[in-house]
């Protein structure tokens, strides 16, 4: 067998022939498996089981030793806004709805090159918290959105990637056939996946609304709508319709397996049940709830009733293992702290509902999410040699709680090699990070965007002037 100094950027990048990776331990659906092995070959997992049966029936391979690593599936970011990572810091202590204040004017503010940048920046902060997945709920920028299926491409992350179809009130008519054409855009394209998506259910016709799921449904793509999720938006559904926006959603026949509800913090015992009955998956976004929402879904009953669900940012921050412990913590002191839950779940529900409960949340369950024999070779390889892991007891509580993306040595999607020790094996990323900076300045000073509260530092200062006066 190869010795251990064999884990090197330039074995892990090789290409030209399939490779049997010996790690430690491998995460399967049941569990860390100890001495198990994977083959990979042409962008997926060829076999996957113990190491001395690998060995034997693949006597051509040399395995490459992967000592003090586990192999587990990359992480599945279930919401996301890539063009939205230079405003990114601007979220901070914001009341709800700053979508409307912050991300329109933002996103509007862009060119193609400003908005290719935004997005590489953003799926390169996603790869270096070890999401494989992004799905993107679409962009405002008024530019194609291949810029942004390009920028995902080029940077080496898969992507669920949305096409925004509002048009109420006359704003943003879209092109009747464009759906269509975006449907089939990228059929056969190994990383893009085309999705359909609605910004809020308020911002498109009746007509449209329900036109969009069926399509959706017909080409078994997903379709990205927020929903329930700042009380303001509950309440003009409840003006305008007499019924709650998942409610009003459900009576145009747009809920079923093809939707994916973004956010879902409001919901009442009835809508629980509408979203079990249907199959509707949902992006459970607990960061962004505690950045700037009303409420944090209710995810442990989610998992209770099966409601199929998944973890998203929502371009808070790309961390996959920050992302499980917010999923578990803010579930904690939501909903188990009052209850005497101790458990809330246990690690391993997080840790499955940001692998494979994400990808089946995205529409992408028979592709990735699960380290399985035919599936793409979509998977991170995790020092557990650090003092956060060495120490082990229970792994997937372990990395739901100490796990961090310091810990991750490689990235892979489509079995190819992205990231080595949190940089592109293959394109120039702190290059992109100077560009974006650059190019942030311009866009960010260039629009229209209100803030309620100043910046920390500014805060700070009002605070200090305030007490000088009233010292006086």
């Amino acid at each position: 067998m190869n010795q251990p100094e064999q884990l090197t950027h330039d074995v892990l990048a090789r290409v030209d022939r399939p490779l049997l990776l010996a790690p430690d331990a491998v995460l399967l659906p049941e569990g860390p498996a100890d001495g198990h092995a994977v083959v990979v070959a042409d962008g997926s997992f060829q076999r996957v089981g113990p190491l001395q049966e690998l060995t034997r029936t693949h006597p051509d391979l040399d395995p490459v030793p992967l000592p003090g690593h586990l192999l587990m599936p990359g992480f599945v970011d279930a919401h996301h806004h890539l063009t939205q990572s230079f405003g990114a810091a601007l979220a901070f202590g914001e009341p709800s709805e700053i979508f409307r204040r912050v991300w329109v004017p933002l996103e509007g503010a862009l060119d193609e090159e400003a908005a290719y940048v935004a997005a590489k920046l953003a799926a390169l902060e996603a790869l270096r918290g070890g999401f494989t997945t992004v799905a993107d709920a679409g962009t405002r920028a008024d530019v194609d959105v291949d810029v942004v299926a390009g920028a995902a491409r080029d940077a080496g992350i898969r992507c669920v990637l949305g096409l925004v179809r509002n048009d109420a009130d006359g704003a943003d008519q879209v092109d009747p056939e464009g759906a269509e054409k975006h449907l089939a855009r990228y059929a056969g394209d190994p990383l893009i996946h085309a999705s359909l998506a609605v910004s809020i259910p308020e911002a498109a016709t009746e007509e449209t609304l329900r036109r969009t799921a069926r399509l959706a449904a017909e080409a078994g793509a997903v379709l990205q709508i927020h929903v329930n999720e700042h009380l303001a938006g509950v309440e003009r559904s409840l003006v305008r319709h007499g019924l709650r926006p998942l409610e009003h959603l459900h009576g145009l026949g747009v809920l079923g397996p093809h939707l994916l509800a973004a956010h879902a913090t409001l919901l009442t015992p009835r809508e629980l049940t509408l979203l079990a009955d249907t199959g509707t998956a949902v992006s459970y976004n607990p960061v962004a709830s505690a950045w700037k929402g009303n409420a944090v879904a209710p995810a442990t009953a989610m998992a209770e009733r099966g409601i199929r669900f998944g973890l998203g940012t929502d371009g808070t921050r790309g961390d996959g293992f920050r992302l499980a412990d917010a999923a578990e913590f803010a579930q904690r002191l939501a909903y188990g702290l009052a209850t005497g839950d101790s458990s809330c779940g246990a690690g391993w529900t997080w840790l499955e509902h940001a692998t494979r409960g994400g990808a089946d949340a995205v529409g992408l369950a028979p592709r990735t999410g699960t380290i399985a024999e035919g599936l793409a070779a979509d998977f991170l390889l995790v020092d557990t040699t650090t003092p956060e892991l060495a120490l082990s007891w229970d792994l997937p509580w372990e990395l739901v709680r100490r796990g961090n993306r310091d810990q991750i040595t490689a990235v892979f999607v489509a079995g190819r090699l992205r990231l080595w020790e949190g940089r592109p094996v293959d394109w120039d990323g702190a290059g992109l990070v100077r560009r974006a900076a650059e190019l942030a300045r311009t866009a960010v000073g260039g629009a229209a965007i209100t803030r309620v509260h100043p910046t920390s530092t500014a805060a700070r200062a009002e605070r200090t002037a305030r007490a000088v006066r009233s010292a006086r």
